[in-house]
């Protein structure tokens, strides 16, 4: 067995290797950390998604932090992952497991540890959880994992029921103007995609006073016979919606509502690099707020134009939303994402929030008064135009190791017939050319694939890079 913390989280096949012997020894992995860090008595929030078996994979997790004498704060029913990290905050607790798997195929589990600040786990943490279930992984360590049924551990006070929806909401209305969209009046169509998110759009909403329609909101651990991943793929019924109903808006949620997906009213999905430039525009522009932003290597240099306009710097991490929340955290950074559908802005949680994108799409879409297509040509015309493209290139097993061995050493003059200016290998090999152009390559650490990122000035630019770097790297 071989338990492996990726960018985020553990996430593996039901009983296959995600199994119940198997998360106990992840779980007592985390209370041995949490304990180490002297924090045990504040407790540990166990939020779990709407999969199968997730809330079952929640109360054993509650068994085995209790069995090492680590009180628990459970909610009644399934949590997002942005709402479970509210709870941390909002209880002043030692940190939360999340039982999710986020965007994965329905036969898939995960586990997520969030520390005491709220946001995904840093490597250092990590490295020590994973360390400890190696440990705890022999035959004589599974002597060591403590447990004992929840029954008993209620009747000791370990056991402390939760309902943060109410003050997450209040915390995410402080944050959004509320007022905006209510007085836009606009017709907004949500999917929750079956998930954890089912509810908390609509009390949005709600909230505004607005009429909504919903699609795919009840719990389906299946969810629908497709991904729970709110990509231009999978939407198909949210366009539909959206174009047949004449709404202004289609806002989706993934498995765990920590990612996002925006349909405009035309049907056209709006991609998550074009959200981040639409609100850090708006936060910049409209709500005259100042700060830097943080983006993965991954996603879109638009942001830095933006930035550079308004004398202010970027950050640039490796992929994984926990280098973008440590910016947050540490930087005062005003809006933080990347490519794959994950953001979070100043004054909230360091950790993605898909229910806080939504919304603040609402806003942006609210405030301008316009679809975002116009506005996103608006910005084209203002800083120059990008378009970005990200290819999964599948090889052979045994062709990978050649494959690295060229990409380690890719250092071409020019791509496309445009200079090469800088080669960084922070995640992968990026290059940036002279024009504002770059090409990312980075290899799958558990699969036979490549991942290549292009963004250009127009799509022959981009078709021609991605062409030359597929040749060069015989990928």
């Amino acid at each position: 067995m071989a338990i492996k913390f990726g960018t985020d989280g553990w996430r593996a096949i039901m009983a296959e290797e995600f199994t119940f012997g198997n998360v106990e020894i992840v779980v007592q992995a985390i209370a041995d950390y949490v304990k180490g860090a002297g924090i045990a008595d504040r407790g540990v929030v166990i939020g779990y998604d709407n999969r199968f078996l997730s809330d079952k994979f929640a109360l054993l997790a509650a068994e085995v932090l209790t069995g090492n004498g680590i009180p628990v704060l459970l909610p009644p029913a399934a949590l997002p992952t942005p709402v479970t990290a509210f709870a941390i905050t909002h209880n002043r607790a030692a940190g939360a497991i999340m039982l999710t798997a986020s965007h994965n195929p329905p036969e898939y589990n995960g586990i997520k540890f969030i520390p005491e600040y709220a946001g995904p786990a840093l490597p250092d943490i990590t490295d020590r959880i994973e360390g400890r279930v190696r440990q705890l992984a022999l035959a004589e360590g599974r002597e060591e994992i403590k447990k004992i049924r929840l029954e008993r551990a209620r009747e000791q006070g370990l056991v402390r029921e939760i309902a943060p929806q109410a003050p997450y909401l209040d915390q995410l209305a402080a944050i959004v103007d509320l007022k905006a969209i209510s007085a836009a009046g606009l017709k907004i169509v949500i999917d929750p995609m079956w998930g954890a998110g089912i509810g908390y759009l609509e009390a949005v909403m709600e909230r505004c006073g607005l009429g909504y329609e919903v699609i795919h909101h009840t719990r389906d651990p299946l969810f629908g016979g497709s991904l729970p991943e709110p990509s231009a793929a999978v939407l198909t019924e949210l366009r539909r919606r959206v174009v047949e109903s004449g709404a202004q808006l289609g806002l989706a949620l993934d498995g765990d509502a920590d990612r996002f997906g925006v349909i405009d009213a035309d049907g056209s999905f709006i991609s998550a690099n074009q959200v981040l430039v639409l609100l850090y525009h708006h936060l910049l522009t409209h709500r005259r707020l100042a700060g830097p932003v943080a983006r993965t290597v991954a996603t879109t240099h638009m942001l830095d134009r933006i930035a550079a306009r308004h004398g202010f710097a970027v950050e640039e991490t490796p992929v994984g939303f926990k280098y973008i929340g440590q910016s947050l955290r540490e930087r005062e950074t005003l809006l933080g994402g990347e490519e794959s559908g994950g953001l979070s802005v100043r004054g909230h949680m360091p950790e993605k929030d898909g229910v806080l994108a939504c919304a603040l799409m609402a806003e942006v879409r609210a405030v301008a008064g316009r679809p975002l297509t116009e506005l996103l040509a608006e910005i084209d015309r203002e800083y120059g135009r990008l378009v970005s493209q990200r290819l999964d290139l599948h090889t052979l097993p045994e062709a990978k190791a050649g494959i690295l061995t060229r990409l380690n050493e890719y250092a071409p003059a020019a791509l496309g017939g445009v200079d090469v200016t800088k080669r960084l290998t922070i995640d992968g090999v990026k290059l940036q050319l002279v024009d504002g152009a770059y090409a990312l390559v980075r290899a799958s650490g558990t699969e036979p694939l490549f991942r290549l990122y292009v963004e250009a000035n127009s799509e022959a630019q981009m078709k021609g890079i991605q062409e030359q770097v597929k040749r060069d790297l015989q990928l």
